[in-house]
């Protein structure tokens, strides 16, 4: 698991980082990205863009939109009769038609990415349309914690990974289950 500044890359791919920038939708709904400034930093955390074009409210609430339409494509694939799912799956098509960063080396062979708003939505929809289209979608898990809501794709060998990472979830799973174990010991004895 990869810990930067806050945000948590776990998931394997680009479009489940981003939906895992609201955490623990089931109960609290933690939003990780509440300004514009918490989105510049987790443009360049998830190595969109190195230096995003200015990202406004208006910017935030598009990528917002944009991780909801994707969280519920994903969890409601193939879309049924719920509008809800037609109409994400609408917004990300209409995303992944958007144009991608600027991937140029400079004279050093240092990779440097460029874009503003488009190209960032561009990138996260597009990768969620590879995403449900690929065989890579039916190893796509949500954390065993039943308070974690994080999204990640399994490409262990066995797929059996189960939590979102183990500095976070799996960590807290095994103290529990220590804990719980040694108290049970205590108590027979």
């Amino acid at each position: 698991m990869e810990h930067v500044g806050g945000f948590v890359f776990v998931s394997g791919r680009l479009c489940l980082d981003l939906v895992g920038t609201k955490l623990w939708r089931r109960s609290l709904g933690t939003e990780l990205l509440n300004s514009p400034d918490d989105l510049r930093r987790w443009v360049r955390q998830a190595e969109l863009v190195d230096d995003p074009s200015p990202l406004d409210a208006r910017a935030l609430d598009r990528v917002r939109r944009l991780r909801e339409a994707i969280y519920t494509l994903v969890g409601s694939w193939p879309p049924s009769e719920s509008a809800d799912a037609r109409n994400a799956l609408a917004e990300v098509n209409e995303a992944a038609r958007l144009p991608l960063p600027k991937h140029q080396l400079d004279e050093s062979g240092r990779l440097t990415r460029a874009g503003g708003i488009d190209e960032i939505l561009g990138a996260a929809a597009r990768d969620a349309v590879d995403l449900v289209s690929s065989a890579h979608f039916r190893r796509m898990k949500e954390c065993a914690n039943p308070e974690c809501t994080r999204l990640f794709v399994d490409l262990s060998h066995a797929g059996a990974r189960r939590w979102c990472g183990m500095a976070e979830c799996g960590n807290r799973e095994k103290v529990a289950r220590h804990r719980k174990r040694k108290k049970q010991e205590s108590a027979a004895e």
